[in-house]
């Protein structure tokens, strides 16, 4: 039998156990990352959705900017988690965004995001959300919200605007455990 996947969740801020609760639903086993030994093992790693100033501050007090800098396997990052990866911030993701570009708190909303590949759309939720301001060359583009993307794939990293994880849809979270699965069969 094989064993289940071990996902990280990055535990400092924000709606990590939403996204727990999400992968677990899917099978995988979850483990809360609030320091860099928790990394290990791991075949993946989501950061959550939250405020991008303090997951950002208390990444570098604690030593995970490095360590996630150096982690290997695929990331996912939601929202504040995309801040987080961009160029502006830890540097690993070839895209730049502007943060609560979609308006504050009170103007957060929800909408059908339409996928690239013409599937069924996602049902986003945006709650000061991100807008992505520029994209690098290899970027791919998964689903857009009125012509501009909100969910993309650079390589090993997927990356929402929205917030999946408070959906019952678990499209993307299936794509990302997806993603993982591949990086385990190319790596062993």
């Amino acid at each position: 039998m094989e064993r289940p996947l071990n996902i990280g969740v990055l535990a400092l801020q924000g709606a990590f156990r939403e996204h727990g609760s999400v992968l677990r639903r899917l099978g995988a086993k979850v483990s809360e990352v609030r320091l860099p030994e928790n990394l290990a093992d791991l075949d993946g790693l989501v950061i959550p959705g939250g405020e991008s100033t303090t997951i950002m501050h208390m990444a570098r007090l604690y030593g995970l900017d490095d360590a996630i800098r150096q982690f290997r396997e695929p990331v996912f990052g939601t929202c504040a988690g995309m801040i987080v990866l961009d160029r502006e911030h830890l540097g690993l993701v070839d895209l730049e965004v502007d943060r609560n570009a979609y308006g504050r708190q009170v103007s957060s909303f929800e909408a059908e995001v339409e996928l690239a590949d013409g599937g069924p759309s996602l049902h986003g939720i945006f709650i000061r959300a991100p807008r992505i301001r520029e994209l690098g060359p290899d970027i791919e583009v998964l689903a857009e919200l009125d012509g501009e993307p909100v969910l993309v794939r650079d390589g090993r990293f997927l990356l929402s605007s929205f917030h999946p994880e408070l959906t019952e849809d678990t499209r993307v979270h299936r794509l990302f455990l997806d993603m993982v699965e591949e990086a385990a069969r190319v790596g062993a």
